[in-house]
């Protein structure tokens, strides 16, 4: 069993994902690969634990689907639960918010945390950038 760390998670500035973003996801790209024009239209959210960024995710709508994208967990404080609170967070986020539906690619070495947060297959497999993905949804209720 796994004990869940202290974080608190905030709404941050979308440059302040950039470092984490590449050093999970994207250890070969420079920093400055990782500023994407999308990220002005997204909310972007920071897991801090003793003031230091621990987890990152970026949250994008449109009309009432919410997908989150870019989501990642310092390697050093992985399985200890923080990314399941950033999950969680996101979820009332966006459930508040009137989110219908929350979704997302998820790289298929990450499909079983995923389906343990509720989240259901759509079948929709693809591949970007050297890895495997599929659609992940979830239908969120008032």
């Amino acid at each position: 069993m796994t004990q869940t760390s202290m974080i608190h998670i905030e709404q941050i500035r979308p440059e302040l994902t950039w470092r984490l973003r590449r050093q999970v996801l994207y250890p070969e790209q420079k920093l400055h690969e990782m500023e994407m024009e999308e990220d002005n239209h997204g909310l972007h959210f920071a897991a801090f634990q003793d003031n230091n960024v621990v987890g990152v995710i970026s949250l994008f709508t449109k009309g009432d689907d919410y997908q989150f994208r870019k989501f990642a967990v310092d390697g050093a404080v992985q399985g200890k639960g923080i990314g399941t609170q950033m999950l969680a967070y996101i979820t009332d986020f966006a459930r508040t918010n009137g989110a219908k539906r929350l979704w997302c690619n998820a790289r298929v070495t990450a499909i079983s945390f995923y389906i343990n947060a509720g989240f259901q297959h759509t079948g929709q497999l693809f591949a970007r950038q050297g890895f495997e993905y599929e659609i992940l949804e979830k239908y969120l209720t008032p």
